[in-house]
């Protein structure tokens, strides 16, 4: 097996500029840096990545933590996460916290105990433990999927500070939900719906909280007043959003539409669509927040928001790659626009699927 002393040797440079290259310790000129890297490329020198690490005190690890794991959405996340690592030399050290606050603070401490460089991390609702923990040993850290709020005495003069402004020292990826979701409610009012349902996500989670401010904004966008009994917590998962639609279905006037709040809680609208003999969109038109791969082979084929998943997940790696490069830079959150994908599900005569990007004002 090749070696460092191979490598300078075949080079014709110092082992000391060899470690420069492989660790980015000290600026090398372009021309012995490509002769070192055709050094390593053709004796298949493989660098000592334990080594590195006590040069660098860096490990070229990232912790990747997220719920639900086998979620599709969270699956093509971890796909956007891995691709970003690899291409810069970032292996991944992952773990499911459970949407527990005291599972997903051991998953962080452990996490840092095994010295990664950072984390990315879908938190919690109840997140404060962990952000007081990353805070207070400066772990870098970007929030996907879901924002926090930094603990913080500044508010704004309303008494309320938005999440980009109390962001603190971490970074955030999200994808827009507010808009996106205003544009479900009033696509189903534009077909004549005037009872249009809600089967939200998770009390306390971020996206739960923007995607009620989108069905409310896009219920008066449309002319609608919003009926608290509409709305119902489907917990973010299909069991419990079977139950919320079931209740919804029970009312005394129920909805004649309805907006599944992510991928998990349509299927849970789904089973107790069927365990009613009730037709989609027959009986009831629907609207899904998420879209995944076998969407389009349902019968009907369901109207979606689409986020874009994979571009979360890369845009997550970048923004903990620059806060490595720069730790004392602001925080920020960066929200990716979603896609509107209309099938048949609504109500719409079936024709080619249409994609379109873009939110409601």
């Amino acid at each position: 097996m090749a070696t460092m002393v191979d490598v300078a040797r075949s080079a014709g440079v110092s082992v000391a500029t060899v470690s420069h290259v492989l660790n980015d310790t000290r600026p090398v000129l372009p021309g012995t840096r490509q002769a070192v890297l055709s050094a390593i490329e053709e004796l298949g020198y493989i660098p000592n990545t334990l080594a590195r690490s006590l040069v660098t005190s860096r490990t070229r690890s990232i912790g990747l933590a997220v719920s639900a794991i086998s979620n599709p959405y969270f699956t093509e996340i971890l796909q956007g996460v891995e691709a970003g690592a690899l291409e810069h030399g970032y292996s991944l050290l992952i773990a499911d916290p459970h949407d527990d606050p005291e599972h997903e603070l051991k998953v962080a401490q452990l996490l840092h105990e095994r010295r990664v460089d950072g984390m990315i991390v879908a938190p919690s609702a109840d997140h404060d433990g962990l952000v007081a923990y990353l805070g207070r040993h400066s772990v870098p850290t970007v929030f996907l999927d879901r924002v926090v709020e930094a603990p913080s005495d500044d508010t704004s003069p309303s008494g309320q500070a938005s999440a980009s402004d109390r962001a603190g020292p971490f970074d955030q990826v999200c994808a827009e939900n507010i808009g996106p979701t205003a544009q479900l409610v009033t696509h189903l009012a534009g077909l004549g719906h005037r009872r249009i349902g809600l089967v939200a996500g998770l009390p306390g989670l971020s996206t739960t909280g923007e995607r009620i401010a989108g069905y409310r904004h896009g219920l008066a966008a449309a002319g609608l007043p919003y009926d608290e009994r509409l709305l119902a917590h489907g917990d973010s998962e299909s069991a419990a959003a079977e139950r919320a639609t079931a209740t919804l279905l029970s009312l005394a006037a129920p909805p004649t539409a309805l907006v599944t709040a992510n991928n998990a809680m349509t299927i849970g609208a789904l089973r107790a669509l069927r365990e009613r003999g009730l037709s989609v969109p027959g009986d009831l038109a629907l609207c899904c927040f998420d879209d995944f791969a076998w969407a389009d082979l349902f019968e009907p084929r369901l109207t979606v928001i689409a986020q874009p998943s994979k571009e979360i997940g890369a845009e997550a790696v970048r923004l903990l790659l620059d806060r490595l490069a720069a730790p004392d830079r602001p925080g920020r959150v960066l929200r990716l626009p979603c896609a509107f994908v209309h099938r048949t599900s609504c109500g719409c005569s079936d024709q080619p699927e249409k994609s379109t990007k873009g939110n409601v004002s």
